[in-house]
């Protein structure tokens, strides 16, 4: 296989004059599930592939991840984020998928017609769009060029200054990420007693290492009425640790100088306003924020990728192709996922139409078929946000608040054209719904522009 750990690599004489260039049929950028699950299903289709990754190792996120609850689904038993990793870092490995490790994507060139045919043995067929990515690493600058891109980004998260709690600047502030290296990749404590702010996964996951760890976690609190994170954590790792949940319920002050020393909080109404006279001190030397993730998208504005305000991920059409010809977006760097077999599947659709479209010189047919794709009621987006063809499309979202009793509607022009069964919808599990060809159909007849996928709420009787 193919390797270029840039590292100890050293500059060939004349490459300050010109920037070397390699050439492949797809190049994914991002090193983790949803990257190598995107390459390794491009490998299988027969593309000559690349992975561009800024760390020194495959797996990203999931290397700090220790806990088990990952492959239930994919490899059908429960293993760790490592072991999950591992076994498409192997897959990876046993292939001649190059690795470019340690090595930082600056830009995507997008749009440019060069000589296409075989671009990994420079044989020549005519003419094709081909998207140059340009990287950094140790050894200096180099040039990638693909007739698919595949971005697999990953997400980051939301910090304090992104949610704007009052008070001093002191040393103790972390997101539950870092916090997560810190202690399992570092062998770093970040304190001796923690306030964890926002109930999502990590934040619940990290209650439960802190604890383990020696780490007393005074409490959970959620600015919503209701926990974000998965059933199974909220039991998992509050639950059965004995640490409090408070809901409805966000913290309104960091005090302390040099280090935290304590944190205020107070209850909140239903706009999720601070109530006065609710406020109290917590005693504690750190805070963990857990307070949402963001798709990392700016080298995908960059390439003039359009982003979707809602998920502030790409807007893509059922192959999970953006606006962008020959560019595809997969994992959380398209929407955030709740579970990591998720992102597996999601990319290896990804992987598999990027080659599909690369091999085929990236040609395009046109299906007569564009349909936006809208979310209404609770739900609070929809993916993909276009249909490009009329063929059976998995329509993912998330509602907005949790629900006992609501129904999937899709419609066209108002008309009602087809419905789920009633059943109950939580805002921390990624949902998804199949729209069957016979109704992308019928909205074409309807002479629609736009497709609604509607989650309404039913009443109880």
């Amino acid at each position: 296989m193919a390797t270029f750990d840039m590292r100890d690599g050293r500059a060939e004489a004349g490459a300050v004059a010109s920037v070397s260039t390699q050439a492949f049929d797809v190049v994914v950028i991002g090193g983790g599930p949803a990257g190598m699950a995107a390459a390794l299903a491009a490998h299988s289709a027969g593309a000559h592939v690349a992975i561009v990754e800024r760390e020194q190792h495959l797996g990203r996120i999931l290397r700090q991840c220790i806990h088990p609850g990952f492959g239930l689904s994919h490899f059908k038993q429960e293993l760790t984020g490592p072991e999950y990793a591992q076994r498409f870092i192997d897959q990876v490995r046993a292939t001649d998928i190059a690795l470019f490790l340690n090595s930082m994507v600056l830009g995507i060139d997008s749009g440019e017609s060069a000589s296409a045919g075989d671009l990994s043995t420079g044989e020549a067929a005519g003419t094709a769009t081909v998207h140059t990515v340009t990287l950094m690493s140790p050894a200096g600058m180099l040039q990638l060029t693909g007739r698919a891109i595949v971005l697999a980004m990953g997400c980051r998260e939301r910090t304090r200054s992104e949610i704007k709690i009052p008070g001093s600047r002191p040393a103790g502030v972390f997101t539950a990420g870092l916090a997560q290296r810190y202690i399992n990749i570092e062998n770093l404590k970040p304190g001796s007693r923690a306030v964890i702010l926002g109930s999502g996964d990590i934040g619940l996951i990290m209650a439960r290492r802190c604890t383990l760890e020696g780490i007393s976690v005074e409490g959970v609190y959620e600015l919503m009425p209701y926990a974000n994170g998965l059933r199974r954590n909220v039991k998992n790792c509050l639950d059965d640790f004995g640490i409090p949940l408070h809901l409805s319920t966000t913290v309104t002050r960091v005090i302390g100088h040099d280090r935290v020393e304590a944190v205020e909080v107070s209850q909140v109404d239903e706009h999720l306003a601070p109530i006065p006279g609710t406020e109290r001190i917590v005693p504690c030397d750190t805070l963990l924020l857990s307070v949402g993730l963001i798709p990392e998208n700016e080298l995908s504005v960059a390439a003039g990728v359009e982003l979707d305000p809602r998920t502030r991920g790409a807007v893509v059409d059922q192959s999970l192709q953006t606006g962008v010809p020959g560019i595809f977006a997969c994992g959380n760097v398209l929407h955030v996922h709740d579970l990591a077999d998720n992102v597996t599947t999601e990319s290896e659709r990804a992987g598999a139409a990027a080659a599909a479209y690369a091999l085929d010189d990236g040609a395009e047919t046109d299906t007569g078929c564009e349909l936006t794709v809208s979310p209404a009621g609770i739900a609070g987006y929809a993916l993909p946000g276009r249909i490009t063809a009329v063929a059976l499309t998995k329509l993912n979202f998330r509602v907005r608040r949790p629900v006992n009793a609501a129904r999937v509607r899709i419609l066209a022009d108002g008309e009602e054209l087809f419905a789920g069964k009633v059943r109950a919808f939580k805002p921390s599990v990624m949902e998804s719904f199949p729209l069957p060809a016979k109704v992308i159909k019928q909205a074409l007849d309807l002479c629609a522009s736009e497709i609604v996928l509607s989650v309404d709420p039913v009443e109880e009787a």
